[in-house]
């Protein structure tokens, strides 16, 4: 089955989420409906792993409360409440909460109780992978996504100045940011779009009816994110790709991370021009930055000015 092939914390991490951002319980049959493909097809095994989901858990300290009834004949229901659950406040400015991190990290953070206090105070554990803070992103666009998911229900949405229209197949929660994934009508092919980066209100979704698609049976979540995170809400063959020169000293590295075949020019002085994906424009500009003045973007002429603009903005102290 294809939840088998889910990594069970990256599950653990996204239910944990989800009780925590609901605003009312939730059956064991929405929670798997809204954590697509993460849980086995069949009822009897569904049950069983989220039973055990549920005891992991509450062996890490997590309060999940189950209600006996959600209304007349309606099955149980499930959810966190936050305020048993966060820790209240400390009263602690930025850089105390950081060392306070730091400290924690420090000590036995591979136990269940290094991991939870770690959770609860905003951070993450070092060396871990897809680790969840109780602060979660509150999104008011997340019931209506998850509700589309659940039923099956095409969405259509504004983003980064398109209408895009879209199949719905999951919801996933990666980095402290929730995604959607699902099946571009326009591109025609599977496309991942961060769900705090939808133009409009949520009312402005639009929802098409229930059953409209049927989610791929080799639908894997683990699979769906992309690599390379300059490629969210695009693809390499949506053809937005930038130059970008590297100096000697990052060339190396920087060859090693995008492959030998993004270089397309080698200079005497050691440093080598790459072509790197460059569609989502916000990350190709964290990337680009956390480069220092090891490098410049020298094309196509409409990317290097929108990164040229936004310095300038930042300069006179108002980024666009």
């Amino acid at each position: 089955m294809a939840a088998r092939r889910v990594d069970r914390v990256e599950r653990l991490t996204n239910l944990l989420a989800l009780l925590l951002e609901t605003s009312r319980p939730l059956t064991m049959i929405e929670i798997v409906g809204a954590l697509a493909g993460q849980y086995p097809d069949d009822e009897r095994n569904q049950r069983a792993a989220f039973e055990r989901d549920k005891a992991a858990l509450r062996d890490l300290g997590v309060p999940i409360d189950a209600e006996s009834e959600l209304g007349q004949g309606s099955p149980g229901g499930y959810r966190i409440d936050r305020r048993a659950y966060e820790l209240t406040d400390l009263d602690l400015d930025a850089d105390e909460r950081r060392a306070l991190q730091v400290a924690v990290a420090a000590v036995r953070t591979d136990t269940s109780a290094g991991r939870d206090a770690m959770w609860k105070l905003g951070g993450s554990a070092i060396g871990e992978v897809g680790t969840v803070s109780a602060v979660l992103p509150d999104r008011p666009e997340l019931p209506v996504v998850r509700a589309a998911v659940a039923s099956r229900s095409t969405i259509g949405f504004d983003y980064r100045g398109d209408r895009r229209r879209i199949d719905p197949w999951g919801l996933l929660l990666r980095g402290g940011f929730w995604y959607v994934v699902g099946h571009d009508h326009d591109r025609d092919a599977k496309r991942t779009f961060r769900v705090d980066r939808f133009g409009g209100a949520p009312e402005d979704i639009d929802v098409g009816p229930s059953g409209s698609f049927e989610r791929p049976a080799s639908f894997d979540p683990r699979d769906a994110f992309p690599a390379d995170p300059k490629q969210i809400g695009h693809a390499a063959a949506d053809g937005a790709v930038a130059i970008v020169r590297i100096d000697a000293t990052r060339a190396a590295a920087i060859e090693r991370e995008v492959g030998a075949a993004r270089v397309i020019a080698r200079r005497d002085d050691g440093g080598i021009d790459v072509e790197v994906p460059a569609s989502n424009l916000d990350a190709f500009r964290s990337w680009v930055l956390g480069l220092l003045d090891h490098a410049v973007v020298i094309g196509p002429p409409e990317t290097r000015a929108a990164i040229v603009d936004w310095l300038a903005g930042v300069a006179a102290g108002s980024p666009a």
